[in-house]
């Protein structure tokens, strides 16, 4: 094995892309045409940056299941403290994944969310990159 990579970092001095084509040459194989590349594709691919949070995928995870949902039921489901919430919550608004409904009950403030079709497609679109990445994982 340390000869592997004495072949490999001081004969061939690689740089990072090299690798895979020089322990193709060590075991005898031609190198791959199109480099690591050929091998797989990039597995993260396709995956909203903005879904990377968990309170965020799972404040998405929620809407897709309910029409909408307000506030405190939602802090509730999460388990997160309001300010947390809140601010997660402003995120996807500004970037026009949730609706906004605020109102009253009584003499209470009731703010209700729901997710918009861009907010749906985005989340949809997430998920199956998901799926695809744990496909080509397996």
């Amino acid at each position: 094995m340390v000869a592997l990579f004495n072949v490999l970092f001081f004969n061939y001095k690689l740089k990072t892309n090299n690798v895979l084509t020089a322990l193709r040459a060590v075991s005898g194989n031609p190198p791959l045409r199109g480099g690591l590349e050929g091998l797989m594709k990039n597995p993260i691919t396709g995956l909203n940056k903005i879904f990377d949070n968990r309170i965020r995928l799972g404040i998405m995870s929620v809407l897709m299941v309910n029409e909408e949902i307000n506030f405190n039921d939602l802090k509730q489901m999460l388990e997160v403290t309001d300010g947390n919430l809140a601010t997660h919550l402003l995120n996807l608004e500004e970037n026009g994944f949730l609706k906004v409904k605020k109102g009253f009950v009584g003499k209470k403030t009731n703010t209700t969310y729901s997710v918009t079709k861009a907010g749906e497609k985005a989340f949809t679109d997430h998920i199956a990159a998901l799926e695809n990445m744990i496909k080509g994982v397996k």
